[in-house]
């Protein structure tokens, strides 16, 4: 009783735009989480790709992310958070065209480009509003909290998944279009929000010398992250032979294992800074870089499925450590005003080259077989290890 009593307490006291923004994260969340459980699987039934074609589609998938910049810099008039409102109805509209109308390959593959736009469009957006929203000093806190809400969403909305393909005999065009209806869902609660501020076009389409660290990691988790997006479900898919349901039951322990990492590691990062973390991070990604494609060569094939498991979960935790990046983005920046603009450049940055990734990857599996995508994997992750060291950021003030 004191325990709900405290939770709606804290409620009642909370800014109407917080509430709001957390329902848009929970509602966003759940969606992609119902999109991401499916979608190796959809293809794999439905098209029968090899891993050259697999690859060869993040291609309009992360096209979305190199075209955000451009977008923004042509929709500069829109405010920030009506722009995000744009970027979620987009999303939906490309799950309702992909539920509809993939009649063939390349009617998918467009509708995928305009599902990719807005949810790239709406990344960076998420995250300058999430910072928006932090009290000075206590930005990673505020965002592990809001990663946190993810992950819940995402535990949800991989549950639903695995009950409703497994007990209710849902089928593919079902699931986009609930995914679609929480992505509308999204756009109304972004709507209701305070519209923010918009930023003239002087601010875009600039790539600053003194942001040139923060782009250079934002193009190395670009790497890392293009590689584990693409090739980990389509291992646990094509070589271990697995169901949608075991995708979404991975991302479900992912999601109840980040509601407990997430603020604690935005406070970690308040606590410690971005080096520390961002070096720790790229430390554990090379084992599990080595686990995730070795693991069965080393042993037999049930140990080796629990092994990729594992490094599948871990990977997904350490995908929330881009919070740091964004938090020392915002430590370095010049002026706030520069902070959204640099976010969408860094989005499209990494998007040239995790698209250029998907593509070699796709190569190398064919070449020399997945083992070598993650070796390839391992490499990015020493780079970035050594990176992570040249990572200096000015003190705070204290209040």
């Amino acid at each position: 009783m004191f325990f709900s009593g405290t939770i709606l307490k804290k409620i009642k006291n909370m800014h109407r735009d917080m509430i709001l923004f957390i329902l848009t994260v929970s509602s966003i969340a759940f969606a992609e989480s119902i999109f991401n459980s499916i979608f190796n699987n959809f293809l794999n039934e439905t098209y029968t790709l090899n891993s050259f074609y697999r690859t060869f589609l993040e291609f309009p998938r992360e096209s979305g992310g190199f075209l955000v910049i451009f977008v923004s810099a042509a929709l500069f008039f829109i405010r920030s958070r009506r722009l995000a409102v744009f970027a979620t109805i987009c999303g939906a509209i490309g799950l309702i065209l992909m539920a509809f109308f993939s009649v063939t390959f390349n009617w998918m593959f467009a509708w995928l480009f305009i599902f990719s736009l807005g949810q790239h469009l709406f990344m960076p957006l998420n995250t300058s509003i999430s910072m928006e929203l932090a009290n000075e000093g206590k930005t990673g806190q505020r965002l592990g909290q809001f990663n946190a809400i993810r992950n819940f969403s995402v535990i949800i909305g991989s549950f639903f998944v695995f009950v409703g393909f497994k007990y209710f005999h849902f089928n593919f065009k079902a699931a986009f279009l609930i995914s679609a209806l929480f992505f509308l869902l999204g756009a109304f609660f972004l709507f209701s929000m305070n519209p923010g501020k918009s930023h003239p076009p002087a601010m875009h389409l600039k790539l600053r010398k003194e942001y040139g660290l923060y782009y250079w990691l934002s193009i190395l988790f670009g790497t890392r992250k293009q590689i584990f997006l693409t090739f980990a479900p389509w291992v646990l898919v094509t070589v271990f032979h697995q169901p949608t349901t075991v995708i979404a039951t991975l991302l479900t322990i992912a999601g109840i294992c980040g509601i407990f990492f997430q603020p604690v590691l935005g406070k970690v990062i308040d606590r410690f800074g971005e080096k520390t973390v961002l070096a720790l991070e790229a430390f554990f990604l090379i084992f599990i870089c080595f686990g995730y494609g070795f693991s069965k060569d080393l042993f037999t094939e049930s140990t080796a499925f629990i092994v990729a498991c594992i490094c599948f979960i871990a990977d997904q935790l350490l995908m929330s450590v881009n919070m740091a990046r964004s938090t020392y983005l915002k430590k370095i920046a010049l002026h706030k005003d520069h902070i959204t603009p640099t976010l969408t450049m860094s989005v499209s940055l990494d998007h040239v080259f995790s698209i250029t990734i998907a593509l070699l990857g796709g190569v190398i599996w064919a070449k020399w077989g997945y083992q070598a995508v993650f070796l390839f994997g391992a490499g990015i992750a020493v780079v970035n290890f050594i990176t992570a060291f040249y990572v200096k950021v000015p003190q705070l003030k204290k209040a």
